[in-house]
Order: structure tokens, then C-alpha cells, then sequence
């Protein structure tokens, strides 16, 4: 016996596997940003690594 195709089911199938690999590039370029900001944050000082002028209690 023959069998009978699904087209609802084969195309959300197709809808679910294409919003998976969106889904996952977008993930990518958010870790290839977030890594590119640190990558630049570590060259740069932060508030931390720079003394201040005056010291905390003096106002």
C-alpha cells in the first residue's frame, strides 16, 4: 500500500526546522558580538583597574 502524504505535517516540520536554524545563527552572532565586546573591554581600563582623584569619603 501506497503511502499517503501529510502536507500539514511536512510543512510545519520544514517551519520548525528553519525557525531551529535562525534561532541558532542568531545565537551565534550574539556569542560573536558578546565576545567581540570583551575582547575590546580588556584593552580599555575599566572603573575598577582606574584610581580615582579623591578618595571615596572625602565629599
Amino acid at each position: 500500500m501506497v503511502f499517503k502524504p501529510n502536507y500539514n505535517h511536512q510543512r510545519a516540520e520544514r517551519d520548525r526546522a528553519k525557525a531551529a536554524k535562525k534561532e541558532a545563527k542568531l545565537r551565534d552572532r550574539q556569542d560573536a558580538r558578546r565576545a567581540e565586546g570583551q575582547a575590546g573591554d580588556a584593552t580599555e581600563p575599566s572603573d575598577a583597574q582606574v584610581a580615582p582623584d579623591e578618595p571615596q569619603g572625602a565629599a
